[in-house]
């Protein structure tokens, strides 16, 4: 695996890391067991950052992933999770809640401090607490040292644009934008080179709309983006070819992306996925996926309050 360092922190990530969401059962049901296997075949790959949420399967992948570290040595692994979302619509930014978020997810994670804690979806908190109340927090577990770097998630990249002029944070975590239908995470780029804030990017596969798997019924994309999507899939298949492994490689392959997570449950597909992130992309195939998907490029759709919408580019 191809390690990369995380903005100005210490942390030296692998280049495909491991999302923990589907160990929640958010896409579909899980066996633990198996979800357990996973996690360990990740560390066995070199994905030895791991990143999980209370909100993923309403805590369920914190559980999940705590029994799976079971025994691990903790200076082995990377370790990330999020405050703030706790539901669909189950917000709560304040101060106190974020300092018991976080106690209580590192005692479902069995661990005695967090590498990184996100503030998770801000879009959708009222910005003056996100900065007023929630930062704070943040800093003060950062300094009582459970937590070594702040962190904040969420869709909209003009969200991280308000936040970060106010107070700035170690890591931002910035989903479904850079992929091979949407590549607009690059604007941010330089900014966050020059302020040396690290940057991990997730969801490689636009949340399974690159996998060719039914569509879960929640995901927030327009039809005509799962079309494009479907259309890329099925050339890839005429041709005898993986889509999944072209995102994949797609996304580790800039380098001012230190980090890409994928999610799954599978021992084999993050078998295969970690194959993949070593390979180099076929670039005529590269060129003609581009071009399928080149009439949705960089559509999104809207989350959380409509003032944290201003720029996205919706049909």
């Amino acid at each position: 695996m191809k390690y990369r360092r995380l903005g100005k922190t210490d942390l030296n990530v692998p280049v495909l890391s491991f999302g923990a969401s589907s160990l929640g059962s958010v896409f579909h049901e899980t066996d633990d067991a198996e979800s357990i296997r996973t996690v360990h075949t990740a560390l066995d790959c070199g994905m030895n950052y791991l990143d999980v949420s209370p909100y993923y399967g309403l805590l369920k992948a914190e559980r999940v992933l705590g029994q799976a570290l079971k025994g691990i040595p903790r200076d082995s692994y990377i370790l990330s999770t999020k405050a703030g979302r706790y539901g669909e619509n189950k917000f709560d930014f304040s101060y106190n809640r974020i300092l018991r978020s976080a106690e209580e997810s590192m005692q479902r994670l069995h661990t005695d401090y967090l590498d990184i804690l996100y503030l998770h979806d801000i879009e959708f908190a009222d910005v003056n607490q996100i900065i007023e109340e929630a930062l704070p927090a943040l800093q003060e577990l950062k300094t009582q040292g459970k937590i070594r770097y702040t962190g904040i998630s969420g869709l909209p990249l003009s969200m991280f644009k308000k936040v970060l002029k106010a107070h700035p944070v170690d890591v931002i975590l910035s989903y479904c934008h850079y992929s091979l239908n949407d590549d607009s995470l690059t604007e941010l780029l330089p900014g966050l080179a020059a302020a040396g804030t690290g940057l991990v990017n997730a969801s490689p596969l636009s949340m399974g709309l690159l996998t060719g798997n039914p569509v879960p019924a929640w995901h927030p994309a327009t039809q005509s983006i799962r079309e494009a999507c479907r259309r890329a899939f099925e050339f890839c298949e005429a041709q005898g070819y993986s889509l999944p492994k072209l995102a994949i490689q797609f996304s580790v392959g800039h380098p001012g992306i230190p980090t890409t997570l994928v999610s799954t449950a599978n021992p084999e597909n993050i078998r295969r996925n970690a194959a993949f992130a070593l390979g180099e992309p076929d670039s005529d195939m590269m060129e003609k996926v581009l071009e399928i998907l080149k009439p949705v490029q960089r559509l999104s759709w809207h989350s959380g309050r409509p003032e944290h919408n201003e720029e996205v580019r919706v049909e």
